[in-house]
């Protein structure tokens, strides 16, 4: 009884109630919540602490922003059916509310453009020592094409277009990087994506602040993991995967897309690579010795770098063969996947 109080109170206020409306429709930081508002940053933490307080709303901190998104209260699912009706959310006050949102939005997009424009030279030199990068999505897509990603974690999600690429097929998503810059990013091009069609994508995608050397995950707590050209800014990559196979449930997917071992000092010295790729060796001992077993890889030539794509699974058995020297049913699936 407390519990349902608690959140009518909440409710009461005409400011809570146009917050908790904004947050059906993307999660918001405070100060764009403010602007939204037209109030001061302060009191707009205090309505949210109420909310907060009653479940309605969660806190995240990502770097100095402070950003809201609806709360675990149970009472939230019978609520939305409230704040989607036409008497809500179409009313007046709401219909303002939203003209302002999509300020918010084209000031997102915008911010991102400044941001690619401003790093294309470099991307781009990168990108030339290889073949393009469709041919890689490509790949990676063949490869997951028939494998059930359920819960999938994305580390180093960058400007999030591992999201982009397999969030469709993904139960949600968990997006990880450790640039509060890179994930406003990630979050313009999510919005960008579902107005291009993707629909539900920005729903179902949780951007997280965290290191790929300490997850801000539980034991198990995802099906799938993507590490895109993420692992060669690692120092120690063998406790990067240590800490991938902790968080990922057995029999979960893994898939690492990276270049293989190469002489190019320029990309450490001067974009921050700490490991110039890797041998197929060093990958499976690695693997090996986070229990998790490597089934498939692919090499993709085409460029001054090769690209590698190793796919690995993690199990509560020592191999993924049977007595018969059979590869596993969910094995030949990928194998199949892969062709």
């Amino acid at each position: 009884m407390d519990q349902i109080l608690n959140i009518f109170r909440a409710l009461a206020d005409p400011t809570r109630l146009r917050i908790m409306l904004l947050l059906q429709k993307m999660e918001l930081a405070v100060g764009e919540l403010a602007q939204i508002l037209d109030q001061s940053q302060p009191r707009i933490s205090r309505h949210i602490r109420i909310l907060d307080e009653a479940g309605l709303a969660e806190r995240r901190k990502e770097g100095s922003w402070v950003f809201l998104k609806p709360g675990p209260a149970s009472e939230l699912e019978t609520l939305g059916r409230i704040f989607r009706s036409d008497k809500v959310a179409k009313s007046e006050q709401a219909l303002q509310d939203q003209a302002q949102l999509a300020l918010v939005r084209k000031a997102r997009a915008e911010m991102a453009e400044r941001y690619f424009s401003a790093h294309a030279e470099e991307w781009d030199a990168i990108r030339s020592l290889h073949l393009p990068e469709e041919e890689v999505e490509r790949a990676m897509l063949a490869l997951l094409r028939d494998a059930p990603l359920g819960r999938m974690l994305d580390i180093g999600t960058g400007t999030g277009r591992m999201v982009e690429l397999f969030g469709a097929s993904a139960q949600s998503v968990v997006a990880i990087d450790n640039s509060p810059e890179m994930l406003r990013l990630a979050r313009a091009k999510l919005l960008e994506s579902e107005s291009d069609g993707e629909s539900g994508l920005v729903q179902k995608t949780e951007l997280k602040q965290g290191d790929f050397n300490n997850l801000p995950l539980e034991n198990g707590a995802v099906d799938s993991v993507i590490l895109h050209q993420v692992l060669h800014y690692a120092q120690h990559p063998e406790a990067v995967l240590v800490e991938v196979s902790r968080v990922l449930r057995p029999d979960g997917l893994v898939l690492i897309a990276d270049f293989a071992a190469h002489d190019r000092e320029d990309l450490r010295t001067e974009h921050a690579h700490a490991r110039l790729g890797f041998s197929d060796d060093s990958m499976k001992h690695w693997l090996g010795a986070s229990h998790l077993d490597l089934v498939q890889t692919r090499t993709l030539d085409g460029g001054e770098l090769t690209v590698k794509i190793w796919v690995a699974r993690k199990t509560t058995v020592p191999s993924l063969h049977h007595g018969s020297g059979k590869l596993s049913p969910r094995s030949k699936n990928l194998k199949r996947a892969s062709a």
